[in-house]
């Protein structure tokens, strides 16, 4: 499990693609002082295995399934990465809870600079809209941020200076992708209310869903 706290940029050392998979060579070095081969990384948000460990950075397997649902297979030697390595037991919960494996792929569609802020719009599936909410948690490229804003077609976050700077995110702009997760208790929430996970999300005001019968019934 992540916090969404990114600890740094890393580099793509190397890539060695196969029939339908690949092994990333990542350069790092703050994630580096306690990793072990088998130990978890967040690589831009996706959930990979170090398989080897050196002084200059770790090698990590992507599977096909991966490949398809992230936007790794688009890393190149030299492709800037974020990194974060597993939360320990013990450490501070800085950002949300975020499990490493992602829901989709979106793209950025605009941004602009608000004072010392940048804004980002990111087109994003519907898979992925109906579980962000105003004010809720969405990891992007594994960077914890605040949703402030949904539409049925993209959602909308402000970047401070310091996550624009030491992120990935802060470079980019329109037309990139990014991988996101969203906050997995939505999921949860959804399945145990026995909520079609394809139907569309009910409007405001439109009623529905959780209410005072429904909690009666089940004894709250």
């Amino acid at each position: 499990m992540f916090t969404g706290i990114v600890e740094e940029l890393g580099s793509i050392r190397s890539v060695r693609r196969g029939a339908a998979s690949a092994a990333l060579s990542i350069g790092a070095s703050a994630v580096l002082s306690d990793l072990n081969i088998g130990d978890s990384v967040a690589v831009n948000g996706v959930c990979l295995t170090a398989t080897a460990v050196d002084a200059g950075g770790f090698t990590a397997d992507v599977m096909h399934e991966t490949l398809k649902r992230t936007n790794l297979g688009s890393l190149v030697p030299g492709s800037p990465v974020n990194l974060e390595r597993a939360m320990a037991a013990g450490g501070r919960f800085g950002g949300h809870i975020v499990s490493g494996h992602i829901d989709g792929v979106g793209t950025i569609t605009r941004t602009r600079r608000d004072d010392n802020a940048v804004w980002y719009t990111v087109a994003a599936p519907a898979g992925v809209l109906r579980y962000l909410v105003e004010k809720g948690s969405v990891a992007i490229d594994g960077v914890s941020l605040t949703v402030a804003a949904v539409t049925g077609e993209d959602f909308s976050v402000s970047l401070i200076p310091h996550t624009a700077k030491l992120t990935l995110l802060g470079r980019k702009g329109p037309g990139e992708t990014v991988n996101l997760e969203c906050d997995v208790i939505g999921k949860y929430v959804e399945k145990l209310l026995g909520l079609a996970p394809d139907s569309p999300p009910a409007p405001p005001g439109a009623g529905g869903g959780l209410t005072r019968e429904f909690l009666a019934r089940y004894g709250f």
